[in-house]
């Protein structure tokens, strides 16, 4: 192989590892803030975290897509979930406790938050999407790293899960009347989610009253 050529592979290479290493740094901060919730709190937010980095046929199929041209400084500016890590709750509350901690972290930029749980997508998608960057130290400098993060309850995984199953059962367009059959599906998963939030709250209260010593 020419020396030019495996060079080239090579800073591609490291222009990957820096996206695994942003995905490490995430990944420790969160668990980091999940037993720091369970200390003070008493309660993990966090169920299972899951990353993923995208892989470069994945890069290089959306760049196409796209129409642009495969440079990195392209990749960067216009690809954001190359690293990205999904996060369950429990309850939707905990979602947004995750977001306000993030915000409080002051090596954590939020660049940019899309909010599909107060605003869910026409097939009653929910989630919250944010993209963060974090800075990663190699040994002669600092990048700042780009990483998605999506959070949802146990409950809106299921359903985007399955969701996915369904839809690509179809080579072509799905039906309209399934169409309409999932986003009421995502409704009721969004009632459940609400009703179970209702239970715990109700749940808590009893239990602090419960905690109270009686005077006298």
């Amino acid at each position: 192989m020419h020396r030019f050529e495996t060079a080239e592979i090579n800073e591609w290479k490291n222009f990957l590892i820096g996206y695994r290493f942003a995905l490490n740094e995430m990944n420790t901060k969160l668990t980091i803030l999940n037993e720091e919730f369970e200390l003070i709190h008493n309660h993990n937010p966090i169920e299972h975290i899951k990353s993923r980095l995208k892989s470069p046929k994945s890069i290089i199929r959306k760049m196409k897509f796209k129409g642009l041209d495969m440079t990195q400084e392209n990749v960067e500016a216009n690809i954001r979930d190359i690293a990205g890590i999904r996060i369950t709750c429990s309850f939707t509350k905990d979602i947004y406790a995750i977001l306000d901690a993030l915000r409080k972290q002051d090596d954590i930029r939020i660049v940019e938050i899309k909010d599909y749980i107060q605003n869910p997508k026409p097939n009653g998608y929910r989630s919250l999407h944010i993209i963060t960057e974090i800075p990663v130290f190699f040994s002669n400098h600092k990048r700042w790293m780009k990483v998605e993060i999506q959070i949802r309850t146990v409950a809106m995984d299921f359903w985007a899960s399955l969701e996915h199953k369904i839809y690509y059962k179809f080579d072509k367009e799905v039906p309209s009347h399934i169409l309409e059959e999932i986003k009421q599906s995502a409704e009721m998963i969004a009632e459940l989610d609400q009703k179970m939030e209702c239970i715990n709250d109700e749940v808590n209260l009893l239990k602090k009253q419960a905690e109270i010593v009686p005077q006298g």
